[in-house]
């Protein structure tokens, strides 16, 4: 009969484990909107495209406070975020491995809040209110698939599972 691993040998089991497991970048990102209803875009300095408020995780965060994060980092606005709303998976493309992107309710700012916000750490050049048809013109594809489910998640109250073969 073998005998039981130590805790320092099942610690060391453990931590080889993990060491072989994969890594996923994931994402976090809001939908927030104004009294009017029109969405919350910013654009970033270092890529292509406006996007939706918000950013990668840092490891061991929760997908939720790493919007909450990004927000107040990006844009000095203090949020909850609300209901998760979309988790969509893209795959590996050039040069990244695969991503899970995280989109939650960021709820409506009033006036007082959206004149609150300010452009923090330099991440975002710009950031506008769109009617939604203009900012499905904004935002790459890919992101202007996601904000459909996210809105789509919104009216029907189901979170919206995306994934690209």
């Amino acid at each position: 009969m073998e005998a039981e691993p130590t805790a320092l040998e099942w610690q060391s089991y453990l931590g080889e484990g993990v060491v072989r497991l994969p890594r996923k970048r994931v994402t976090a990102d809001l939908v927030i909107r104004d009294e009017a209803g029109r969405i919350l875009l910013v654009d970033p300095h270092y890529k292509l495209g406006w996007d939706l408020p918000g950013g990668m995780v840092e490891v061991n965060e929760a997908p939720h406070l790493a919007a909450a994060r990004e927000l107040r980092e990006e844009l000095g606005l203090d949020r909850t975020p609300g209901q998760l709303l979309v988790v969509d998976w893209i795959p590996p493309h050039e040069p990244w491995d695969d991503i899970l992107a995280f989109v939650f309710d960021g709820g409506t700012l009033t006036g007082d809040q959206a004149a609150d916000i300010r452009l923090v750490d330099g991440e975002v050049t710009a950031y506008r209110f769109c009617e939604p048809e203009e900012a499905r013109r904004r935002l790459l594809p890919l992101v202007s698939a996601r904000l459909d489910a996210a809105l789509e998640a919104q009216r029907s109250g189901a979170i919206s599972y995306l994934y690209r073969e």
